[in-house]
C-alpha cells in the first residue's frame, strides 16, 4: 500500500483528498493544526476504509511546523508516495489594509512551506524512481489580484518548472487550480459568499477526482472544471490592463465583505 501525506487535511479540499485516497486504499499522513480534529479524522478513515492514518499536528506558518513535516517526508523507512500541499488561507482586505505580519504569514504557508515540503518529498521520491506532488494553487494565480493571487501564481510557476526539471525521473508534479469551493476557507477569512453565483461553486469531491485523474495523465497544471477552463481561456486573451480592472471589480463584488 502506498502512503499519501496531505497538509490542511481536516477540511475542504484537503479532507476530500483524504476521503478519496483512503477509499482507494492508500495509507495517509494527515497534517493540520488541530490535534483533536486530526484524531477524529484518522479514526473515521481507518474504521471506514481499513487504512492506516497517521496524524501530525503542525502549524506551517512556523519554522517548527514546517521542519516537523520535512522530517516525516525525509523518513526513508516509511516513504511518502504522494504529497498534497493543500494548507492555505486568505486575508480579508485589499493591499495595505492587511498587516505586514499577516501578509508574511501567508507567504510562509503558500510559498516557503510549499517549496520546502516539495523539495523534501521529491528528493526521496527521485531516489526511488516514483512519486507525485500536488500543489494546490487557485485560478486566482492567473489574474492580477493581490497578495493571495500572487502567492498562488508562484505555486503554479514553481510547480511547472520543477516538473520540467524532474521529467523522466518518475516523479510527477502538478499545480491544482480550483475556483470557488465550499470549504471553511472564506469563513476563516471573514469573507462573505452570499453574492457569489451558484454556478461558480465547485464540489470538492468531484474536484479531487478530476485532479487525481489529471495527475495520472501527467499534467503539470490542472484546472479541473470546464467552466473555469473556459474563463481562464478568456483571461489569456484579455489585455493585462483591462484584466486588472475587471479583476479588481470582481474582487470587490465576490471577495471579502
Amino acid at each position: 500500500m502506498t502512503t499519501a501525506l496531505i497538509t490542511g487535511s481536516t477540511a475542504g479540499i484537503g479532507a476530500a483528498f483524504a476521503r478519496r485516497l483512503a477509499a482507494q486504499g492508500h495509507n495517509l499522513v494527515l497534517v493540520a493544526r488541530d490535534t483533536k480534529r486530526l484524531g477524529e479524522q484518522a479514526t473515521e478513515l481507518h474504521d471506514r476504509h481499513g487504512i492506516e492514518a497517521e496524524v501530525l499536528a503542525a502549524d506551517l506558518s512556523t519554522e517548527e511546523g514546517i521542519a516537523s513535516v520535512e522530517r516525516r517526508l525525509d523518513d526513508r523507512t516509511h516513504p511518502v508516495d504522494l504529497l498534497v500541499n493543500n494548507a492555505g488561507f486568505g486575508n480579508k482586505g485589499r493591499y495595505l489594509e492587511v498587516s505586514m505580519a499577516d501578509e508574511l504569514t501567508m507567504l510562509k504557508v503558500h510559498i516557503e512551506a510549499v517549496l520546502r515540503l516539495t523539495s523534501a518529498a521529491t528528493e526521496s521520491m527521485r531516489s526511488r524512481g516514483r512519486g507525485g506532488v500536488i500543489n494546490v494553487a487557485s485560478v486566482a494565480a492567473f489574474v492580477p489580484r493581490g497578495t493571495y493571487g500572487a502567492s498562488k501564481a508562484w505555486v503554479v510557476q514553481f510547480t511547472q518548472g520543477a516538473a520540467r526539471d524532474l521529467s523522466g525521473s518518475g516523479v510527477r508534479l502538478m499545480a491544482l487550480c480550483p475556483g470557488f469551493v465550499r470549504t471553511e476557507f472564506h469563513q476563516r477569512a471573514g469573507m462573505g459568499t452570499d453574492n457569489i453565483p451558484g454556478w461558480m461553486w465547485l464540489d470538492a469531491d468531484k474536484l479531487v477526482a478530476a485532479a487525481l485523474a489529471d495527475l495520472a495523465r501527467g499534467k503539470a497544471v490542472s484546472i479541473p472544471d470546464p467552466r473555469y477552463k473556459a474563463l481562464m481561456g478568456v483571461v489569456k486573451l484579455a489585455p493585462r490592463g483591462l484584466l486588472g480592472g475587471v479583476s479588481s471589480r470582481t474582487g470587490r463584488k465576490y471577495g471579502p465583505q
